[in-house]
């Protein structure tokens, strides 16, 4: 077992079950365009002649989507939310919330947590580059005269789909749905034809034709061809993090009523045409469709992989902004893209990072082929860390410990296998995706830890209630009229910025709020629990405001909350003052924190996140910034 069910289980809806067909199973939907080939190719010259191989490979892939997809993660790792939310985010903000771990199991959780959200940003880089390649490569098949115009082909869609993501994909995300229901019953279709020709296929059902094969062939060929097996459960990972968008219910009914008998099916067809037709393997996805529909199969299977694409750049999206809530990055541009759907966001310096990764991966690697090598290490990897995650959520949660080792760590030994035949493509380009996901981890762990620092020079910096309210009585200031919010980081002390106010104005405004944004390790916060007044004086209040991870903190609404249920003294909040500190932070060598140059990065990323201000929603017009220096 993984971990107890969620607060409420979702219903299961037909509806939502076509929506999450479109947005999460676009990625592994569009696999067969290039796993069985690439799996095939990983035997060796001549392994598509030899019947023992072909039965071998394709009941590798579907054993694989049997106990990774179907056992793993649709009945088990659906399991383990956070409030409704899944994801490797989710898993971290579980186990950092539980606050029972020392400080250096926390520490390694955390990195271990970091390092799989990262890989999920390699991953995003590479996808949209193998699927959409892929499918345009049909043209090789179709029309061999075209083949230079693959890459080039593939370039213009990737970037028009990168180019698209600032106006929504609300519309278009409406067709996904269908599209790929109409995708999985052609592919399922093109399977089941090719399976009446040769029968003989359906032998691969049998776990022990893949046992056969692993045990026969030569060492390092299983090696290689596990490892490109591993391609036909590549997305299968969005299963858990796009739960808290459809529910766990609606993903499973898409799952094992649609994709799950489409992929089986074409995958057997694939294995059975290369039963008749050896000379099918330079692509057996192409070669099972009919000369007449050679073209517009092309067409249908370039809409697939953008829908997946647009599906992981979506996700790459959201995960942005979860990290950002848990403090895991610096504070970035959000766009939101539509009123009516609040997952509808538009991330600009996410998207164009992601484009700049997939445009290299393209133009470096020039084909599917190539980059099946830097696919599935990523996915491997961040597998594996899912399923510790997992694990260690179903110890916290109260789980037997015997039953975890068993299940977890069964599924965990399945998982490594996976990465140490993944691990033998480091150098095919099995580096492209870890480089990029070290890159993303180093940088998430500077963030975190630079913020460490910061708040504790803040911390000195800071003025404790007491003593402020005791040069306030000796010094007497000048009360201004009206009512101000000063923005705090902490829910504890004097914001510098009100000090930095008081030292110059020698004033202080007739009330003060004092307003903390904290976000929670849970996705969402009920409204009834989204304030927390704290009162320091009659003329001084302390407003706490809570949002989870997976909400966009807005001051203002947070405000109008609270003088609505009259926690805060009437005040006309359209024309109230708002003082945020603007800090300026200066990397000290002599003083104690990280190595020098990680502290010029912080202060870079520091120096470039968006301003407190359009990060809170707060209007520009209302926003009066102080400075002041922090070293650390």
């Amino acid at each position: 077992m993984t971990a107890k069910a969620g607060a409420s289980e979702s219903r299961i809806s037909p509806s939502l079950a076509l929506a999450a067909l479109g947005v999460v199973y676009g990625d592994i939907g569009t696999s067969p365009l290039y796993a069985l080939q690439t799996a095939i190719d990983s035997s060796g010259p001549g392994g598509a002649t030899q019947p023992w191989i072909v039965m071998g490979v394709v009941s590798l892939i579907f054993w694989a989507l049997i106990l990774i997809v179907s056992l793993k993660y649709a009945i088990l790792i659906l399991r383990a939310d956070n409030r409704g939310e899944g994801g490797i985010v989710a898993l971290l903000a579980i186990l950092e919330g539980s606050g029972r771990r020392r400080g250096g199991q926390s520490a390694i959780l955390l990195v271990v947590g970091l390092v799989g959200a990262a890989l999920l940003y390699g991953d995003g880089a590479i996808t949209p580059a193998i699927s959409v390649l892929s499918a345009i490569e049909g043209l090789e098949v179709a029309a061999p005269s075209l083949v230079k115009i693959v890459v080039p082909l593939t370039v213009v869609i990737l970037l028009a789909l990168f180019l698209m993501q600032r106006y929504g994909t609300g519309l278009i995300g409406r067709l996904f749905g269908p599209i790929m229901l109409l995708w999985f019953i052609a592919i399922g279709l093109l399977g089941a034809f090719a399976i009446a020709r040769d029968p003989a296929i359906l032998m691969a059902l049998n776990p022990f034709v893949a046992l056969h094969f692993l045990l026969n062939a030569n060492p390092a060929v299983s090696f290689a061809v596990l490892g490109a097996a591993f391609l036909a459960v590549t997305g299968g990972e969005a299963m858990y993090a796009d739960m808290g968008h459809f529910g766990r219910n609606p993903i499973r009914l898409a799952w094992f009523v649609v994709a799950l008998p489409a992929l089986v099916l074409n995958y057997l067809g694939q294995g059975a045409l290369l039963l008749s037709d050896p000379s099918a393997a330079n692509n057996p996805f192409y070669n099972l469709v009919p000369a007449w529909l050679h073209f517009p199969i092309i067409i249908f299977a370039t809409a697939a992989t953008v829908i997946a694409s647009q599906a992981i750049i979506s996700g790459a999206f959201s995960l942005a902004r979860q990290s950002m809530q848990l403090g895991l990055l610096p504070r970035l541009t959000i766009k939101q893209t539509a009123h009516d759907e609040f997952g509808q966001i538009y991330v600009p310096t996410v998207n164009w990072l992601l484009c700049i990764g997939t445009m290299v991966a393209v133009v470096g690697f020039g084909s599917s082929a190539a980059l099946a090598g830097a696919y599935g290490i990523a996915v491997s990897l961040l597998m594996a860390i899912t399923t510790l995650l997992a694990a260690l959520v179903a110890r916290q949660w109260g789980y037997n410990l015997f039953l975890v080792i068993l299940v977890n760590g069964a599924f965990f030994i399945v998982d490594v296998i996976f990465v140490a035949a993944n691990g033998i493509k480091l150098f095919e380009g099995g580096w492209y995706p870890l480089l990029l996901a070290v890159t993303v981890a180093m940088l998430m762990l500077t963030w975190r830890r630079g913020q460490i620092l910061a708040e504790n020079a803040r911390r000195h910096l800071r003025v404790e209630e007491t003593t402020f309210f005791n040069t306030m009585e000796a010094e007497k200031p000048v009360r201004l009229p009206g009512t101000a919010a000063f923005l705090s980081s902490a829910s504890s002390g004097m914001p510098l910025s009100l000090s930095i106010f008081l030292r110059h104005t020698h004033a202080i405004p007739e009330r003060v709020m004092l307003v903390t944004v904290e976000s929670a390790e849970i996705p969402r916060i009920k409204e009834e629990d989204r304030v927390e007044i704290i009162p320091l004086r009659p003329d001084f209040q302390r407003v706490v405001l809570h949002f989870g991870f997976m909400e966009e903190p807005d001051v203002v609404r947070g405000l109008r909350l609270a003088l609505q249920r009259g926690l805060i003294p009437d005040v006309d909040l359209a024309r109230m003052s708002f003082y945020i500190g603007s800090e300026t932070v200066i990397p000290a060598k002599k003083l104690p924190g990280m190595a020098f140059w990680r502290e010029v990065l912080y202060a870079m990323l520091q120096r470039n996140a968006e301003r407190s201000a359009s990060y809170f929603r707060i209007p520009a017009t209302q926003v009066v910034q102080l400075g002041a220096e922090i070293e650390i």
